[in-house]
Parts: C-alpha cells; structure tokens; sequence
C-alpha cells in the first residue's frame, strides 16, 4: 500500500480509529451466539453443528492473537493489520453468499482469526500516542474486546428477525469492509524495530494444545457422559501446554516471551485475569439464559433473541463508561485497588442476581452492574502488565493476557452450563440451580478478591 504514510494522523483520530476495530472485532465474534438457531434452520443441520459458528470462531480467535500479535511486532506490523483485516473482508463474504454450511464455518473462523487485531492496536496506541492518551485508548480496548458484545447480540438478533441469518452476517461484512478501507488511510507504520521470525514450532504447538484446552473446558456435555475422557484430553492439552512453556522459553526468538511471565506484577495480573475471568462470564452466561427461559419452566421471562440481546446494552453501555474513567481512577486509586475494586462490584452483581430475579428489572440491573465491574477491571488489567513490559513486546504480553481471559471465560460458561444441568430434571434447570451457580460464582470472585489482596500487583 502507499495511501499511508510513516506519520500516525491525529491523535485524536487514530485513537478513534484504534478503538473502532477493537469494537469492531468484538462485534464480529459475538455474531454466532444469537444466531445458532437461525443457522440451523438455515442450513438444515442441527443445533450441536451450527454452535460451532460460535466455536470455530473463537478458537481461530485464541490461536491468532499471540501468533499474529509476534508477526506484527516488528516493522511488518501495518501488514499484518491490513492482511488480518482482508481475511475477516473475505470470510464476511462466505457468510453472506448461499454456500454450503463447510463454506460458513471457513468464514466464520476467517472472522474469528480478527480477534487477535485488538493486542495489535493496543501495541499502535503505545506506539503513536502520548501517555495519557495512549492509556486510554488501551483501556477502552480492553473493554471494548469484552463489553462489545452487548452491540453485535441485539444487531443481530434483529436483523435475523427482520431479514433472515444472511443480513445478520451481512452486518459484519459491512463492518470488516469499513474497517479495512479506514486502516489503509489510518494506520501508521510501526517503528523501525527488527524483523522477528515467526516460532513455527511454538505456532504449531499452540495451534494442537490450545483449541484442545478450550474445547474440553467449554463441552459440558462431555464432562457429564465422559468424565474420564474430558479428564484425559484436558491433561494431555495441559501437558502439551507445559511443553510449549518450555519450547518457548528455550527458544531465541519465541512466539510468545514467556520470560515476561517471570515478573511478579505479570504474572499474578495473569492468575488474577484467569480467576476473575471465571466469574465474570459464568454470571453473564447464568443472565442472558435465564431471560430467555420460558415461563412455563415457573420462572424466567420468554425472550426472543432481539429482546434478550437488548438486555445486554446495559452491560455495555455501563462497560464502556467505566472504561472511560479507569484512566482518572489510576492514578489515585492504584493497580491493586483498582483491580479489587472493579472485582468487588463483580461480586455485588452476583449477589443481587442470587437473591432477586423474579421480576426482569432485577436481572438487568445485575448485568448493568456486572459490565461496569467488567468495563473497569477490563480497563485496569492492561496497565498493570504494560507498566513492567517494553514497548516492543507490547502485543506478544497483550496476547497472553487475552488467551488467559479466554480459558478463564470458557471455564466460566461450562462451569455455569454443568451446574445448571446437575439441576435439570426435565426440559429447564430447577430456578434453585441458577440461585446455586450464583453463589458458587460469588464465591470464585470473592477468591480473586483474596488473590489480588496477596499477590504483587503494584504499578512499577
């Protein structure tokens, strides 16, 4: 390309610019979710085959981000960009067009590669903008990977509704085109760094042991026919994990620098993303399946897909909010604070949605109360890893972070998917068992709360 220069735009611009793909990405991602059912019908296949619109994504998405987030490191970073940009251009495609249910798969894990775009532009933000500037735009990433989905589930939903699976995908293509035409006028050239060589190894190992981690963490269904088999694929994944740690540790020019783990401020952030992780997404999974729980199981209020996504703007809206006042916070509160803070109000969700939801009031109130604890702790995470990290490896430690956040999401929702179905006698979970996931979520937070008291989390 030669639209771009080596100057960045404005600052005020390219922030802009940078936290409009982060959003974009999470939109893209959450696409499957409201859709599994459309696309069933669709397709005519069933529901277990069209969840994996929602899978195939995210697992693509895990694997990307620390492999694209090494390639774009070094000078080759606008590249990077544009060629991950092109391929969510090119599976939005496949969405859309009238092909078989192979050719959707292939787009949506094209879609779901884009992910990774998100430690990519924190690494541009660092980069290319001041201080002060470049916190909060890396904050509003963090929370824009997470809160986005309140945007992309009521979107979907309804143009579903209105216009069929099709112009719901439709929605993303648009929104990868747009992303890509502003990228080749808006992204600058990385400094002058050394060119890294890609750990093809390491890439391939990651690309085996990940996936496995994540697929036997997420299928409830496995875990409650064939424990032993769950028990033995998620050793192997997590051997094959220890195996890479120490590939990469040995390696001179590694996928990920796991040497940065070595940190104590790293490395319990990390533990603190992994447990915290749990909770937050074992509560947003109990909410937006209760609200759509039809009344005849005695309780839950029948929402469609449009309406149940309307539930989450507030997780959203108030996500975003706190995303914005973190940077403020910082300063006077401090990394440990802020964290414990942020989990604090987690825990408060949890404990209004244990003990009031007969009426849907109570239930968006506690999800509206859950963005804000996950906008806030979203946006204070990154400043906690990158105040001992340097500039250049900016994308590889982002990247360890977000795979992190997804193992401890994906433990979240199958924990909630396993406790409801050990209190399901007939087609709906007893309300009791969403009372007890409540709980045992609560508890999972409070657990965090005592990590982040203990652990080495001072700004250095």
């Amino acid at each position: 390309m030669t639209i771009a220069t080596k100057h960045a735009p404005a600052p005020g611009l390219l922030a802009g610019f940078l936290v409009s793909v982060g959003l974009a990405g999470a939109v893209i991602g959450s696409l499957g979710a409201p859709l599994i059912t459309a696309v069933a019908e669709e397709y005519d296949v069933s529901l277990a085959a069209s969840q994996w619109t929602l899978t195939i994504a995210l697992l693509a998405g895990a694997v990307a981000t620390p492999v694209f987030g090494r390639l774009g490191a070094g000078p080759r970073r606008r590249t990077v960009v544009l060629g991950m940009l092109g391929a969510e251009v090119v599976g939005s495609l496949l969405t859309v067009l009238s092909l078989p249910f192979a050719f959707l798969l292939i787009g949506r894990a094209l879609q779901g590669s884009g992910l990774g775009l998100v430690v990519l532009m924190m690494a541009v933000a660092r980069d290319h903008l001041d201080d002060q500037r470049s916190a909060r735009t890396i904050a509003l990433l963090s929370v824009a990977s997470t809160a986005g989905i309140g945007i992309g589930y009521p979107l979907s939903g309804l143009l579903t509704d209105l216009a069929g699976v099709r112009a719901a995908y439709g929605l993303g293509l648009v929104i990868t085109a747009a992303a890509f035409v502003a990228a080749v006028f808006a992204l600058p050239h990385a400094p002058d760094r050394p060119a890294s060589r890609l750990d093809v190894r390491g890439a391939i190992l990651l690309a085996i042991a990940l996936p496995a981690l994540l697929l036997v963490i997420g299928d409830t269904s496995l875990w409650r026919h064939h424990a032993g088999l769950a028990i033995g694929i998620l050793a192997a994944a997590l051997l094959l994990l220890i195996g890479w740690t120490f590939l990469e540790a040995h390696t001179e020019k590694p996928l990920v620098d796991v040497r940065l783990l070595r940190h104590p401020a790293v490395a319990a952030a990390n533990l603190v993303m992994l447990t915290g992780g749990v909770g937050m997404y074992l509560l947003f999974s109990l909410i937006t399946r209760f609200v759509q729980t039809p009344a005849e199981a005695g309780y839950g209020f029948g929402l469609n897909t449009f309406e149940a996504g309307l539930v989450l703007v507030p997780f959203s809206i108030l996500g975003f909010v706190a995303g914005r006042l973190v940077p403020s916070w910082r300063d006077r509160l401090g990394a440990r604070w802020l964290l414990a803070a942020s989990t604090a109000v987690v825990l408060a969700a949890f404990v209004l949605f244990a003990i009031a939801r007969s009426h849907l009031v109570e239930p968006i109130l506690a999800i509206g109360i859950l963005g804000f604890g996950v906008g806030a702790f979203s946006a204070a995470m990154p400043a906690v890893i990158l105040a001992v990290t340097p500039k250049a490896e900016t994308a590889s430690a982002m990247s360890v972070n977000a795979v992190v956040r997804s193992v401890g999401f994906s433990t979240g929702s199958a924990l909630g998917g396993l406790i409801l179905a050990a209190h399901t006698t007939g087609d709906f979970p007893s309300e009791s068992g969403y009372g007890a996931a409540a709980w045992i979520g609560a508890a999972a937070t409070a657990a965090t709360l005592v990590i982040i008291a203990i652990l080495p989390l001072k700004q250095q």
